[in-house]
């Protein structure tokens, strides 16, 4: 299977997942929430699922032609590597109480995931294209 495949079948998967961070939250709060309580219960908690559910709906549809919309994966992938990095700095600090280590296994990992899949995967795509 070549990049290209494997980056249309990344695409999905990845936006299948960004459409169940809400659910994640419920059923693993220490991994998917930096909040007490049930995620609909934070303004900032939902605005991220908001985001996160349309980001993951656009990706399902770069799947069909991912070298067309490659500034959209390109973005997926370094803003889940940012968004990591500081989750991940975040994660040693507490807040209100809380204890955010468990986001080291839970949502860190998974958008380093998402920035070293997609971000190698179309890479190698684009470079075979060429």
């Amino acid at each position: 299977m070549n990049a290209l495949s494997l980056l249309k079948i990344a695409l999905v998967v990845f936006g299948i997942a960004f459409l169940l961070i809400y659910p994640l939250a419920i059923v693993w709060p220490s991994g998917w929430a930096w909040h007490e309580g049930a995620p609909s219960s934070n303004d900032y908690y939902m605005m991220i699922v908001g985001v996160y559910f349309v980001l993951g709906i656009f990706l399902i549809l770069a799947a069909r032609d991912p070298l067309a919309n490659k500034s959209l994966i390109w973005f997926a992938a370094w803003s889940s590597l940012v968004h990591a990095g500081i989750m991940a700095q975040q994660s040693f600090g507490m807040t209100g109480g809380m204890n955010h280590m468990g986001h080291l296994m839970g949502d860190v990992p998974a958008l380093l995931g998402v920035a070293v899949v997609l971000g190698g995967l179309l890479w190698s795509a684009d470079k075979s294209a060429a």
